[in-house]
């Protein structure tokens, strides 16, 4: 099955940024869609297109730092810089001497700015975006204003129909384009493959792990646990390694964009800093195969599906905030009297969500104790909460606390 071309809504936040910066990093993790999408952009604005997946490319920005970057020339396309950190002083350098803006458009499949080095040298010269897996707007080639409306209250809910099988199988099959040009057990078998080759390189790249063959069942077990709180201990028990050695993977691995770690909110910064944060699979296409989980499987075990159910909504929502220029950030809510929330977003210190997902097709009063405790603790502070779910019928709970479809997540403006 050929691929399909979709709709990938950071061009926008591309554009604006080449016409003010000199360079822009857009990273995120490998198989996402980065490289189709920097040379469907080249080829429109007329850049050159490299990439450093070509050994030959590395070996002479290797040789020859300075002269490989006076040959590249302007507006050029770079894919796949983590793997040339030693040119990051030389386009620094470059950047220095000419910062006419959209010189430089760069793709990496590994978080380069968490090396504090390479993120010094750009710091000022350098925009950086995030691109995720295909979010299921982008999917569906609807523009969601999902986020708009529940910062705002202003939520107007349509009948929907109950997704059933196919929010199952949503979540199944995930974001990676690759995954979704096949069928199911293709798909999966793609997801296995690219964890055993790409990810184990990319791993091995950063850094000297003590044992990379313990890369995928660790991997594996963060699957299994996605949505929990991250149990280091446990997770070691699971694998059979030290808690060191866990340590490092997921410090790796999410740094290669495949788990993604939610901080616990709360008010004082200093609690948020010591609260467990939860683990999150980053795709969920990518958690099933790991398991080897089909539909069927997640159709069955409704407690793992309502884990993973809330894995795949922060991945939708991560994806449409990195379309906006309004800083969201992400974190998860529990008091001391189990009242908790899945999912914490934050515009600035003054403006405060919540996101409950349940995987039922009803909702009850109780499925709102969270987001009313923390709508009691943020007080003018909270703009909206709403509990997903897999119903038919929208509506206002209570004082800007909403029950909504799931569908309302993705679906296009009224």
């Amino acid at each position: 099955m050929a691929a399909t071309s979709y709709p990938r809504f950071l061009e926008a936040r591309l554009l604006e940024s080449v016409a003010d910066t000199p360079a822009t990093l857009i990273h995120g993790p490998r198989q996402c869609g980065k490289t189709t999408f920097v040379k469907a952009f080249a080829a429109a604005h007329n850049y050159r297109y490299v990439t450093f997946d070509d050994n030959d490319q590395v070996q002479a920005a290797l040789d020859d730092p300075i002269g490989y970057v006076d040959r590249l020339g302007t507006l050029v396309v770079l894919d796949e810089v983590q793997r040339v950190p030693h040119l990051f002083t030389t386009l620094k350098a470059a950047i220095d001497n000419d910062r006419t803006p959209g010189r430089y458009v760069m793709t990496g499949s590994a978080n380069v700015l968490m090396v504090p080095t390479l993120a010094d040298s750009l710091a000022g010269r350098l925009g950086t975006l995030r691109m995720y897996p295909l979010a299921q707007s982008e999917i569906r080639g609807t523009t969601p204003q999902f986020l708009h409306q529940l910062f705002t209250g202003a939520f107007t809910p349509q009948p929907a129909e109950r997704l059933g099988l196919d929010l199952v199988a949503r979540v199944a099959r995930g974001g990676y384009p690759e995954a979704l040009a096949r069928s199911p057990h293709r798909a999966a078998e793609f997801l296995r493959d690219h964890i055993d080759t790409q990810i184990q390189r990319d791993v091995r790249s950063l850094a000297q792990v003590r044992s990379l063959k313990t890369t995928p069942a660790i991997l594996r077990q963060v699957a299994a646990y996605t949505a929990e709180f991250a149990n280091v201990s446990r997770l070691a028990s699971d694998v059979g390694v030290k808690r060191e050695t866990v340590d490092e993977h997921l410090a790796l691995l999410e740094h290669i964009f495949v788990i993604d770690r939610l901080p616990a909110w709360s008010r004082s910064e200093a609690k948020r800093a010591a609260k467990t944060p939860k683990l999150h699979i980053a795709d969920t296409g990518m958690g099933a195969a790991l398991l080897e989980r089909d539909v069927e499987d997640l159709s069955s075990d409704r407690t793992y599906f309502g884990h993973l159910l809330e894995s795949f909504v922060l991945a939708e929502l991560r994806a449409q905030a990195s379309w906006h220029d309004r800083r969201t950030s992400f974190h998860h809510f529990r008091d001391a009297n189990q009242n908790e929330v899945d999912i914490v977003l934050e515009r600035g210190p003054n403006r405060i969500a919540g996101i409950e997902v349940k995987a039922a097709s009803v909702v009850g009063p109780k499925d709102f104790r969270g987001l009313r405790k923390l709508r009691d603790i943020t007080g003018d502070s909270f703009k909206g909460g709403a509990v997903l779910y897999d119903g038919t019928v929208g509506y206002r709970h209570d004082d800007n606390l909403w029950a909504l479809p799931i569908s309302m997540l993705w679906g296009a403006s009224e």
